[in-house]
């Protein structure tokens, strides 16, 4: 019998109270659409992917991740298609194919971090190497659809509804130049420092690609958070924000009980964990899905500017994503 957990108790709490906080503004929140067939689906499978886990199937225990990620999205989804009555699958399926294309190559960029850094590990993986490499870009393909998914909910939920739209003075271009510079040298420094050094600067990775690339998106005509606060909007921001919380409790959740998993070893709080995350390290989440928001549009931006006469590929989005 598995012994009182502190921390793990703490951990399926905060999971409980986030979980429930978005069930009641479910059940309260005007419904536009219809419930699609893939949302049933997709807790039909979370549902049995969570037996099979209790009941250690080998096959479910090693590809639990990105088993029950694919079954979120499907879930996802199909609410926000319930509160909107558009969604990315139902409406744009190329935009969902986009996010999904691009999150392994974004989400390698931080696995290079990690090769000097060494912030997490990864255990219980499949020897065959194979099967191992197919667990990995199935997982890592998952999350920016998550975090897009996920944003997208929490503004279908109108969570951020009452957010301030005051618009505000234009972002001055040497603001922007500054920002840029903060975000080189939050990008740069972990990586150029000791290695016993930078191991406690991955927080600024989390910050420097925000700073760095969301002015570009400004400067060049595209998405960015700052453009967005120009004009008075915070929704979207707040709700991506949101989106890093409810993803980041879900992702260590669902990490603790796999067999192929990862576990964190920076040198800050290891004394203090909830599921295998130092406590200090979920603040981490928020940054990031603004992090998934900014690399994405970026990638977006620079296509565009490099072939402004095309409209659109075939993994490209069939107009700009939004999620206020």
């Amino acid at each position: 019998m598995m012994a009182f957990n502190p921390h793990i108790a703490a951990g399926i709490v905060l999971l409980a109270t986030t979980i429930l906080f978005l069930a009641a503004k479910l059940f309260r929140a005007p419904k536009r659409g219809a419930f699609c067939w893939w949302g049933w689906l997709g807790l039909a499978l979370l549902a049995g992917l969570e037996l099979l886990l209790a009941l250690r199937t080998p096959w479910v225990v090693t590809y639990f991740t990105p088993l029950a990620w694919t079954s979120y999205l499907l879930l996802a989804d199909a609410l926000v298609g319930w509160l909107r009555g558009e969604s990315l699958l139902a409406d744009r399926p190329r935009e969902f194919l986009s996010l999904v294309f691009w999150s392994v190559p974004l989400w390698l960029i931080f696995e290079a971090y990690n090769l000097r850094l060494e912030n997490w590990a990864y255990v219980g993986l499949p020897g065959n190497l194979p099967l191992r490499g197919v667990g990995y870009v199935w997982s890592f393909a998952t999350i920016w659809p998550a975090i897009f998914e996920t944003a997208d909910l929490i503004a279908a939920l109108g969570i951020f509804a009452r957010a301030p739209d005051r618009p505000r003075t234009e972002t001055k271009n040497s603001t922007l130049a500054l920002l840029i510079v903060a975000g080189m040298v939050c990008v740069v420094v972990p990586v150029i420092v000791p290695q016993s050094l930078g191991r406690y600067l991955f927080g600024a990775v989390w910050l420097g690609f925000i700073l760095l690339l969301d002015p570009l998106n400004c400067r060049w005509n595209g998405f960015s958070f700052l453009s967005r606060f120009g004009e008075g909007q915070s929704r979207e921001f707040w709700s991506f924000v949101a989106a890093g919380w409810t993803c980041g409790i879900l992702w260590e959740f669902w990490n603790y009980w796999a067999a192929a998993k990862w576990i964190y070893i920076f040198p800050i709080g290891q004394s203090s964990k909830v599921f295998e995350m130092p406590l200090l390290g979920y603040l981490g989440f928020l940054p990031f899905a603004l992090e998934c928001k900014v690399m994405y549009e970026f990638v977006r931006t620079v296509r565009k500017q490099l072939a402004p006469e095309r409209r659109s590929e075939p993994w490209e989005a069939a107009h700009p994503h939004g999620s206020g």
